[in-house]
């Protein structure tokens, strides 16, 4: 059995060894990097970033993802997207697009993985389903492991919804974001101040999604409402429909099922949220996903999903959830990352694959 080491050895062989050659530039209107290193191992590491508003551009002058890898004798590739927000349908394309370029210039890999956080675990999961002879193994750091149409209807539109009855006027309608809507630091503090002013109200918004403080709830709120807005612009549409929803655990679930706004989804806003992307859970490579245990953006419970579904397409044996004893949205430390990167790899050479679990 080899042994593959620990992301603080890499770094130390980042600082001792010869630096790696970093090549960015873009192709298809995707910006990329690429760290190649010295005496390269013949591993390839594709990552794929999380949401971000923008694009995302390279200098190449820092560790940006993962590129701290190639210290160790990885190839690190990342794309930074066509598009930014819910950009599921531009990052396949470019991903591939970038693995392709990556080939030519530099030969086939002896292996290949994919990895990424957040945004980029739910990609690294479409990947392994949508292409699975390119990989071979994918490791998702704190994603959403479950159908977009599920994850953002039961996390952020029912959310916002209820917030919408708890608080009216405070944010804009769910169904509806305007497309000048934006994020910001003020707002975040506007919408603490209102909960501030309601206890009773705010602290049963923390019961029922398990959020901790008002000011993390704020914060939540208001990003939630810009992915919201993304995606109807992207949609052409609201995706959601909750007349079928019954809300529970709100404190006073009679008076908010009777109360909340209630909206029909537009079908072709629904059919662009299923395709891009309702995973099968089937997978015929090893898949490895880590979780905090503690997460107000992607609550640790919701990879369970993707576990029942994996079990239910045969494809149990195949993936394998591990949490770190950790508190926020992606709070997963470098050497928890380059342990179940070393796992995964042991996985796809011998077949022998880690215990789930704790992730030390």
């Amino acid at each position: 059995m080899k042994h593959h080491g620990m992301l603080f050895t890499l770094l130390a062989a980042a600082v001792l060894g010869a630096a790696p050659a970093v090549e960015t530039g873009e192709l298809n209107g995707a910006a990329f990097r690429i760290d190649m290193p010295e005496n390269w191992n013949g591993v390839l590491v594709i990552y794929c970033h999380g949401y971000n508003v923008k694009p995302v551009s390279y200098t190449g002058q820092k560790p940006e993802g993962l590129s701290v890898l190639a210290g160790a004798g990885f190839a690190v590739a990342q794309s930074g997207y066509s598009a930014g927000g819910w950009a599921i349908e531009e990052a396949l394309v470019d991903t591939e697009a970038l693995r392709r370029y990556f080939i030519r210039k530099h030969g086939q890999p002896k292996r290949t993985y994919v990895t990424g956080h957040s945004m980029g675990g739910f990609l690294t999961m479409t990947i392994l389903e949508t292409q699975p002879n390119r990989y071979d193994g994918g490791l998702a750091l704190c994603g959403p492991l479950a159908p977009a149409s599920h994850f953002l209807l039961r996390n952020v539109f029912d959310l916002l919804v209820v917030f919408e009855y708890f608080f009216p006027g405070a944010l804009p309608p769910p169904a509806k974001v305007p497309p000048d809507y934006t994020r910001t630091r003020e707002r975040d503090a506007a919408v603490e101040k209102v909960l501030e002013g309601n206890p009773e109200r705010a602290a049963a918004l923390r019961r029922l999604t398990g959020i901790r403080s008002n000011k993390e709830l704020a914060a939540t709120l208001v990003f939630f409402t810009y992915i919201l807005k993304d995606i109807q612009q992207r949609a052409g549409g609201n995706p959601f429909d909750n007349r079928n929803t019954i809300y529970g655990g709100t404190g006073d679930d009679n008076a908010v099922n009777d109360g909340v706004s209630r909206h029909a989804a537009d079908p072709r806003a629904a059919e662009y949220v299923r395709t891009y992307y309702t995973p099968t859970g089937r997978v015929t490579r090893p898949f490895l996903h880590v979780h905090t245990t503690y997460d107000a953006l992607v609550p640790s419970a919701t990879p369970n999903y993707y576990a029942e579904l994996a079990a239910k397409a045969g494809s149990g044996e195949l993936f394998v959830q591990q949490y770190v004893k950790s508190d926020g949205h992606c709070a997963i430390q470098p050497e928890q990352i380059a342990g179940a990167l070393a796992d995964l790899r042991r996985w796809a050479e011998t077949g022998a694959p880690p215990a789930p679990g704790p992730r030390r």
